[in-house]
């Protein structure tokens, strides 16, 4: 989220892949005579930059996108690692205020109510700012975009990404979708900026990247992705090309088997005019010797649920081995067969059988949604105790949940829910929280708020449980900003 001007960063509006991880102990001539006179200035001016590191106060680590802006409205923004390089002709060597804002975060007030801090800005000295967190989730890094130890390297500061001022030419990534493949992970996301012009990929960027446990780098420090790029410009290709206009885009991504055993990865495309009018939908699966997805079937435009939707999570149970597609309440499932996954008459959705009283699987309705099990409980046909689309906060009150993941996890023996709330007046679609439960589909126990972005957006989060810590004591969970 920076641009470099001189040394300093502005903020600019563009879609970011920020990353967190929890503690699950806790509930960034004349003409040529001109010329080199300019040239003769502007070395003289550019020494060392003062370098700015801000970390966190409870466990020292550098903490990103903190603003540090100062009595004149020249702003720096920290990299991934923490640290702002400040090199502003005029304000060198002389004492600089800078006002310390992140969100989630805050800084210590003085005697005026000022969150900040006055610092010599000596070239080549540094500083260091501690803020304290406000919520269990911890920011740790930017995963996509350009200028992610932007900061460090100014600084020369050594820096543990091989990429990090820019790759594949993206600038943003928006809304991310991941699935295992041949031993790594394979990574898509929708619109994506580049330098050129801020229309620049909109028909699906992807990556591929190895696990830690082989090779990859540590989830900390960012994420190394092997673009799909195109050679003649460097920049990312179009994963899913289509003919028509409109932006492409890609969910419910899933690896699954063919009859001979061999990986498969298969998505649900949507081709759009707007977010609320789709021009087509259908099923896209991958072509590695293409290095992209190419249509398979086209659905019908009425068919609203009877495919791979949200996030896909597989689990095997006693009724057997089922994706579970999840956004975040896994309502719909289809058997983990290609032959199932690929054909709309296999799909299941969850529903309350009203009359029997019980939640069954079936293929003939739609999946009984959050509003709707809200107006049962209205009527009276379901007790609040049959409820699991229901979700309040530790003080009783009903939380709306959009968009996020499902996952298993082994160091608290629970499956855990990561989701925005929507409807909070802090921030549209920027609160993220966490619940629990002891069954699949629920019922769900209170939702925690573990991270705020108050005025900002941080949509579609995503637990990536492949990139989990000490048995899943720390998660790490990446959404759009």
């Amino acid at each position: 989220m920076q641009t470099p001007k001189g040394f300093a960063n502005e903020a600019v509006h563009e879609s970011q892949s920020l990353h967190y991880h929890r503690n699950m102990k806790i509930p960034r001539p004349a003409l040529m005579v001109v010329c080199v006179a300019f040239a003769l200035c502007h070395q003289s001016a550019a020494s060392e930059p003062f370098g700015i590191h801000v970390v966190d106060e409870a466990t020292g680590r550098g903490v990103p996108m903190v603003t540090l802006t100062t009595v004149n409205q020249i702003s720096l923004i920290t990299d991934s690692a923490g640290w702002a390089a400040f090199n502003e002709p005029g304000l060198m060597n002389t004492r600089v205020f800078f006002s310390v804002s992140s969100p989630g975060y805050e800084f210590a007030k003085d005697g005026f109510g000022y969150a900040g801090k006055a610092l010599q800005t000596t070239p080549g000295a540094t500083e260091r700012l501690t803020v304290r967190r406000l919520f269990p989730a911890e920011r740790l890094c930017r995963l996509s975009g350009q200028g992610i130890y932007r900061d460090s390297h100014l600084l020369g500061r050594a820096v543990p990404h091989p990429r990090p001022l820019l790759d594949g030419n993206v600038i943003g990534l928006d809304s991310v979708q991941v699935t295992p493949f041949q031993g790594g992970l394979l990574w898509i996301w929708g619109d994506t900026s580049l330098p050129g012009y801020p229309i620049g990929n909109f028909h699906a960027t992807g990556a591929f990247s190895d696990l830690p446990s082989r090779g990859g780098m540590h989830p900390a420090h960012g994420i190394v992705y092997d673009y799909f790029t195109d050679p003649a410009t460097g920049s990312v290709k179009k994963l899913a090309p289509m003919d028509k206009p409109g932006p492409v885009w890609l969910f419910g991504l899933l690896t699954v088997n063919d009859d001979a055993g061999v990986e498969r990865v298969v998505a649900h495309y949507s081709r759009h005019k707007n977010l609320a009018e789709i021009h087509e939908h259908g099923l896209m699966a991958y072509d590695p010797a293409q290095r992209q997805f190419v249509k398979t079937r086209e659905l019908p435009l009425e068919e609203s649920w009877r495919f791979p939707r949200g996030h896909a999570l597989r689990v095997t149970g006693s009724d057997g081995d089922h994706f579970y597609f999840c956004d975040p309440f896994p309502v719909t499932r289809v058997a983990a067969r290609l032959e199932s996954v690929t054909d709309p008459n296999a799909f299941e959705a969850l529903q309350f059988d009203s009359v029997a009283g019980q939640w069954i699987w079936q293929k003939e309705k739609p999946p009984l949604m959050t509003e709707d099990e809200a107006k049962l409980l209205k009527s009276g046909a379901m007790s609040p105790g049959q409820a699991r689309l229901q979700i309040r906060d530790p003080k009783g009150q009903t939380v709306l949940p959009h968009g996020g993941t499902l996952q298993w996890n082994p160091y608290r023996q629970r499956w855990v829910l990561v989701f925005i709330q929507k409807h909070v007046k802090a921030s549209f679609l920027g609160e993220l929280c966490y619940a629990e439960s002891r069954e699949l589909t629920g019922p769900w126990g209170p939702a925690v708020q573990i991270a705020s972005h108050p005025r900002q957006s941080f949509y579609n989060p995503a637990h990536h449980a492949a990139l989990d810590q000490q048995n899943g004591r720390f998660i790490h969970i990446e959404g759009t900003y």
